[in-house]
């Protein structure tokens, strides 16, 4: 390990009429939830597999697989901050994470700072984050869920 590697994840979660919006580490009051084994949060589970990408440690599943109860509607931030750890505890440090959430709604741009505060807090490194629509193409388009894709750059510790 004398290289940076840099890590790509990706999620996708459908809207579930019975959940609240846990997105990007931050509760969505009178937004639909998305579905999931966690709290479907597509932002930190599109983190947590650039990560774990980067650091040739598989993907979410294989860490945290929904068979173990302990992680069943575990919010997307204590599963990042765990991966964070074992990333770390592998003899990685973390550079920076970049995520891009895909949907029409919620609108990110208001809560981009205090998303990205709690995020990198979390992974104890920056965290940007940016959004996009697909101007009503596909399952995002169609206001049908939720996805994300992030990259994540490791050094050597």
């Amino acid at each position: 390990m004398t290289t940076p590697r840099i890590g790509i994840g990706a999620d996708a979660h459908p809207f579930a009429a019975d959940r609240e919006l846990a997105l990007a580490g931050l509760d969505w009051p009178g937004e639909r939830g998305l579905a999931g084994h966690s709290d479907g949060d597509v932002v930190a589970h599109a983190a947590c597999d650039a990560l774990l990408s980067a650091a040739g440690m598989g993907d979410l599943g294989s860490q945290l697989g929904t068979d173990d109860p302990k992680w069943k509607g575990a919010s997307g931030v204590v599963l990042l901050t765990e991966i964070a750890c074992r990333v770390t505890e592998a003899g990685w440090t973390i550079g920076n994470v970049a995520v891009q959430l895909i949907g029409e709604r919620p609108k990110l741009g208001p809560r981009r700072d205090e998303a990205e505060a709690v995020l990198s807090e979390a992974v104890r490194a920056p965290v940007s984050l940016s959004a996009t629509t697909t101007d009503g193409l596909g399952m995002t388009g169609r206001g049908e869920g939720l996805a994300a894709v992030a990259t994540a750059l490791l050094l050597p510790a």
